[in-house]
């Protein structure tokens, strides 16, 4: 294993960090106005190591995996505006504007959003990418979560629930998954407080994609496509993969999700699953669960709100401590299609250094089969990630 002359210095500059982390919590990042409204900058970057063995395929690897940038605008129960962009994977992240019913109308309805935003079926798709708890998602919700889409959203939330209901169209803001999206996410909050929180949801989306002709007017067939990586960013190898399912009628996605935060500990799960329909052939359905726990050996609690977690926010100079266990599974055989099946079992550990700064390493056995091949590669993964 090698460790890049980046991360040498950023673990060498963490002492000095954590020795003065009250200072480097407050960021002079926004700018209020008079009227309350406030306009701020935001940004993610995090830089990884892959270092792989047990199959010969991989390649070890060290690069910048997220470099995210963005400004929101907002008026605390008014409104709020983001634009965002990842500049390394070239691909346009939120893009939107929300608005308080109260403000508008007097009566809390609920909040409105329009533009280019995440699809709900998918907890962990949904959480920040700032906030993984892992360096990356597991197998399913890489393979089953749909992206963002472009359209419009409602959302209520009260104590003990959340509704979230979306209609969605056209193309993404990159140009692809031309069609239409209607999803719905229900949850359920029967304990809700800091360091103590029971959350059930369920959630289901219907796409209807459809076909579309390029540039030199050649007619593309509407598809759909399920796979994932090893629970590795930096390599481009999928040991299961449906392939393109062609001709793609409709995409059924549902997502069964919970969380249980009692003080510093939590464990969280989701069981999704998609179903394809084909023109004259069968419909097609991969499936897979996964399930996560962790110790905040430090004291805090994972923070909760708006139906999604965050990161740990340290209550000591040398910041917070977090340790992690997570098995999960995926199974795209079905059907006509052998698209194989997979299971990883993943342990890890964070470090929040401060309220911006998150260091994390995680060690991954997998284990996947496809067509009568085994493979079982072992991924020992590093993240530095500043935030803001």
């Amino acid at each position: 294993m090698r460790l890049t002359p980046l991360f040498i210095a950023l673990t060498a500059l963490s002492a000095p960090l954590a020795a003065s982390a009250a200072d480097w919590d407050n960021w002079p990042t926004k700018v209020a106005f008079s009227d309350g409204t406030e306009l701020a900058a935001t940004a993610n970057i995090a830089y990884d190591l892959n270092d792989f063995s047990g199959a010969d395929a991989f390649e070890d690897d060290d690069a910048v995996r997220r470099k995210e940038f963005g400004a929101t605008l907002k008026k605390k129960g008014v409104y709020d505006a983001m634009v965002y962009y990842d500049f390394q994977a070239d691909t346009w992240l939120d893009v939107f504007f929300r608005f308080e019913s109260k403000a508008v109308f007097g009566k809390d309805i609920g909040r409105f959003r329009f533009g280019y935003m995440k699809t709900p079926v998918g907890l962990d798709s949904n959480t920040s990418s700032r906030a993984g708890s892992f360096v990356e998602t597991a197998l399913p919700v890489q393979a089953f979560y749909a992206g963002r889409r472009t359209g419009a959203e409602w959302v209520l939330e009260r104590p003990q629930y959340l509704m979230q209901v979306g209609a969605y169209g056209g193309k993404d803001l990159q140009g692809d998954n031309p069609g239409t999206t209607q999803a719905v996410r229900g949850v359920w909050t029967p304990v809700k407080a800091p360091g103590d929180v029971i959350h059930l949801g369920l959630a289901y989306s219907q796409e209807n994609p459809r076909g579309y002709r390029d540039g030199r007017d050649v007619h593309f067939n509407a598809s759909a496509r399920l796979r994932a990586r090893p629970e590795a960013g930096l390599t481009d190898i999928r040991l299961v993969d449906s392939g393109s399912l062609v001709t793609a009628d409709q995409i059924r996605r549902t997502g069964l999700e919970g969380i249980y935060i009692h003080g510093p500990f939590s464990v969280q799960a989701e069981a999704l699953r998609t179903t394809v329909t084909r023109d004259g052939k069968p419909d097609y359905t991969g499936d897979g669960q996964y399930v996560m726990g962790s110790w905040i050996v430090t004291g805090e609690s994972r923070p909760y709100s708006a139906g999604a977690v965050a990161n740990v926010k340290p209550a000591h100079d040398y910041g917070a401590v977090e340790l992690l266990a997570r098995y999960s599974r995926i199974d795209l055989d079905d059907a006509d299609v052998f698209g194989g099946r997979q299971h990883d079992w993943t342990v890890g550990a964070n470090w929040y250094l401060t309220s911006h700064f998150k260091f994390q390493a995680n060690y991954v056995w997998a284990d996947a089969s496809r067509r009568g091949v085994r493979t079982k590669p072992e991924i020992f993964e590093l993240r530095a990630q500043v935030h803001f």
